[in-house]
């Protein structure tokens, strides 16, 4: 088969031997497989990426020096399967990019990461059928290869815990934070702000369904809606004003009052900002300009070493998160959503390319004016 090989930050299309399904496996023919941040990433900074996976204990994350096979955002149809598994042949699937490794010592992989699992960027891929979903509805695989990303877009809203009626707050609309946006409205959130320096990612935020769109350079995503979050002297004022407006109501139990309002979750709330840039100084300048009592998940990945003020968030008592991923069950939620129509990923898909056209594919990335997401189509 012919697929795209990363080798010391060089892609070249080689031809490498067809995937043989071990038991519980299957063989896809890949149908598409969208380009991902993180493999841009990889691609230049995979050693450093790799020291992180390690000290997660992960330990075969590729390396400069590998030979790997990239892409794990895919789908595709069954072209042959393993003892075991029973997915007919030309099923349209989509697969999470987990798969158990051939040499047993080799434990479980992460495809499209690691020389030890190739990813979809070829034109077969190796996938576990325990994670393996049929395309419902009649979704177009092309779509249906949106699935991934759009994944890791649900686990971050539900890691919010995002309420409908909490304002949320997305820092970066790149194909994550669209993706989250997205999301955010899928679940019921009634204020969703987008804030990005790129017009032209702003025109996508308001596509994929932003109430508010600002350039951060002209207006604070934090004051566009009538709300007022507190300040610390707003909240020291709060905190008076209540004591004695409880205190004043002669024999009234203040305490049980003020648990009662606790547990009811009448208390003072911020907003949940979802920073999806992940560059060095933007989460310590989310920190900074956010108000009291922010919810702050991060999902953008930061490559290399940053800083915060921990004192500033302290002081405001800011709630930071970092996500990674998806459950199975949001994987296969966010198929449906697709294939339910309640989410549409496809203002997102700015361009596709056989696999000849990866490395400047690459590139063109890199220009947040002419693409958000661009597909692999390996047979094209």
């Amino acid at each position: 088969m012919r697929a795209l090989v990363c080798e010391g930050g060089d892609l070249e299309v080689r031809d490498l031997p067809d995937p043989v399904p071990g038991t519980g496996q299957l063989v896809l023919d890949v149908v598409a497989c969208g380009i991902c941040g993180s493999d841009l990433h990889a691609r230049r900074d995979c050693d450093d990426m790799a020291d992180a996976a390690s000290a997660a204990g992960y330990e075969d994350f590729m390396r400069s020096a590998d030979a790997v096979v990239m892409g794990h955002e895919f789908s595709g149809t069954v072209r042959a399967a393993g003892k075991g598994a029973r997915t007919a042949e030309g099923t349209a699937v989509v697969a999470m990019p987990i798969l158990r490794a051939a040499a047993r010592q080799d434990g479980v992989q992460l495809t499209g990461l690691t020389a030890k699992a190739p990813g979809g960027y070829a034109e077969q891929v190796l996938v576990q059928e325990a994670l393996t979903f049929a395309i419902p509805n009649g979704l177009s695989p092309t779509t249906a290869a949106l699935t991934e990303p759009m994944g890791v877009a649900l686990h971050a809203v539900r890691r919010g815990q995002v309420a409908k009626g909490q304002v949320a707050i997305v820092i970066g609309c790149g194909p994550i934070g669209l993706g989250v946006i997205a999301m955010l409205k899928a679940q019921g959130v009634r204020r969703v702000v987008a804030s990005d320096f790129s017009p032209g990612r702003r025109a996508l935020a308001e596509q994929m369904g932003a109430d508010v769109v600002v350039d951060p350079g002209e207006q604070s995503p934090y004051e566009v809606f009538d709300e007022k979050f507190l300040d610390a002297p707003g909240l020291l004022e709060l905190a008076v004003g209540s004591m004695e407006k409880l205190r004043a109501v002669p024999f009234l139990p203040w305490q049980h009052v003020f648990r009662a309002a606790e547990l009811a979750g009448a208390t003072p709330k911020g907003p949940v900002v979802v920073e999806c840039v992940g560059v060095p100084g933007i989460l310590d300048g989310v920190i900074a300009a956010a108000p009291v009592y922010a919810r702050v998940v991060v999902v953008g990945v930061c490559m290399g070493e940053d800083r915060i003020r921990p004192s500033i968030a302290i002081n405001k008592e800011v709630d930071l998160r970092f996500v990674l991923g998806y459950t199975p069950a949001e994987f296969r939620e966010s198929l449906h959503l697709l294939a339910e129509g309640k989410v549409d990923p496809t203002p997102l898909i700015t361009g596709t390319v056989g696999l000849d056209g990866v490395a400047q594919a690459f590139t063109d990335l890199g220009n947040p004016e002419a693409h958000a997401k661009i597909l692999v189509e390996p047979r094209r």
